[in-house]
């Protein structure tokens, strides 16, 4: 739940937007509605219960008084013989707290409970009205543009508000209701996605990380490092990026942070060379892991992306089966443009599985659905700023959660 409340905090921008345009659509049009009302209107029969019954009960009580008169052989003194007439005040006496204690018997009786019912019918006492609006055309046709504008894609909205409306056309929704709603139906496309990072028994295992500039890419192979490391496994990261000296860098102090060595080449050296190099020397040293850095590429650079195929040859001649994981590093921030950088990525490295970082930094969270329904591609991990905890498994309710706003205890 650490992380949860993390993203939770961290998506505002995304949650909020959604959260704001669903009170905007149910206020459009929807009404007030008393909570308890609905709940209240079945029982209206209840209240008549009959309350005479309980008075009746106290009038009889001095009914049982004459009784006493065939007790006094039971109270009366043996040793007293024709003492006949004294006996009577004195049973009358003994009998009087014996009679009294049945009184309370009847107590049961004020329990009814006609005041709480009556307050709920009547009043308006339990909880401030709620703003409900009924399920029509019109409200599902401005949550698809909700939906469509938080970047979930046009056939993915559809299909959502399609679910959502199913069964419940023409019942009166409130904000709190249709963002649970549209949580489930978030949890349920995301649910098939969310798989961690396999790991093979061969070794060395090694990853390929791909991404367009600026996507994270350095960051996470950082944070994977760490948290592979702090499962015990041996891990090498080779800094394939040979064109930028400050990506090299960037990666040596990530390298540091992880405890985990970083493998260079001179600047301006053929990357796929180093990739081969620092499988033979990851396979010498008894690693698990071996994590590859590539240097950023647009998806439209065909030179650039023909450069990342030659790595991914060159590595098959070391080992047929590598890279064993391909990750594509995403930019929530890029919104659909995410969806043109997956396609392109998946011809030419044949991409595994996804990473989407800066989910703190978009309004536009719902990019990972979109994902999620059109390429049914793993998503490994979430990260939501440059911490080194601040990658974390993907969990699609919680994800869900925090994309919608839901209060979640």
């Amino acid at each position: 739940m650490a992380f949860f409340s993390k993203l939770k905090d961290r998506l505002f921008k995304s949650s909020s937007k959604l959260e704001e345009g669903l009170d905007a659509i149910v206020e459009d049009g929807g009404e007030e509605v008393a909570p308890d009302l609905s709940a209240a209107e079945g029982v209206v029969a209840e209240p008549v219960v009959t309350p005479a019954e309980p008075e009746p009960t106290s009038e009889p009580v001095p009914a049982p008084e004459p009784e006493p008169t065939p007790e006094p052989n039971a109270t009366s003194e043996p040793p007293v013989i024709e003492a006949a007439p004294e006996p009577d005040p004195e049973p009358k006496a003994d009998p009087a707290p014996v009679r009294e204690a049945p009184k309370p018997a009847p107590e049961p009786t004020p329990a009814a409970p006609k005041p709480g019912l009556l307050a709920r019918l009547t009043g308006r006492t339990s909880a401030a009205p709620v703003v409900k609006r009924v399920l029509d055309d019109d409200m599902l046709e401005q949550l698809e543009e909700l939906l469509i504008a938080s970047d979930m894609g046009v056939d993915t909205a559809l299909r959502v508000t399609a679910n959502i409306a199913e069964g419940r056309f023409g019942k009166r929704l409130s904000t709190e209701e249709i963002k649970q709603l549209l949580a489930n139906e978030i949890a349920r496309i995301m649910e098939p996605v969310a798989r961690p990072l396999p790991l093979y028994p061969s070794t060395p295992q090694v990853v390929l990380v791909v991404g367009v500039n600026g996507s994270g890419k350095t960051t996470t192979i950082g944070k994977l490092a760490s948290q592979f490391r702090g499962a015990g496994k041996r891990v090498v990261i080779a800094a394939g990026d040979t064109f930028r000296a400050a990506a090299v860098e960037q990666l040596q102090v990530w390298g540091e942070r992880a405890g985990v060595p970083v493998l260079t080449a001179p600047e301006g050296s053929d990357p796929a060379s180093l990739a081969f190099d620092a499988m033979t020397k990851a396979e010498q040293d008894g690693a698990d892991l071996l994590m590859i850095d590539t240097a950023g590429r647009l998806q439209n650079r065909a030179d650039l992306m023909e450069e990342l195929a030659k790595i991914v040859r060159v590595i098959r001649k070391k080992d047929e089966n590598a890279p064993h994981n391909t990750l594509l590093v995403l930019d929530a921030t890029t919104g659909q443009n995410a969806l043109n950088q997956v396609e392109t990525f998946q011809k030419l490295s044949d991409v595994s599985g996804l990473v989407m970082t800066k989910l703190d930094g978009t309004a536009k969270g719902g990019v990972l659905v979109a994902l999620a329904d059109k390429f049914g591609l793993p998503i490994h991990a979430i990260g939501v700023g440059e911490k080194i905890d601040d990658l974390a498994p993907f969990d699609p309710e919680e994800f869900a959660a925090a994309l919608t706003g839901l209060h979640v205890d």
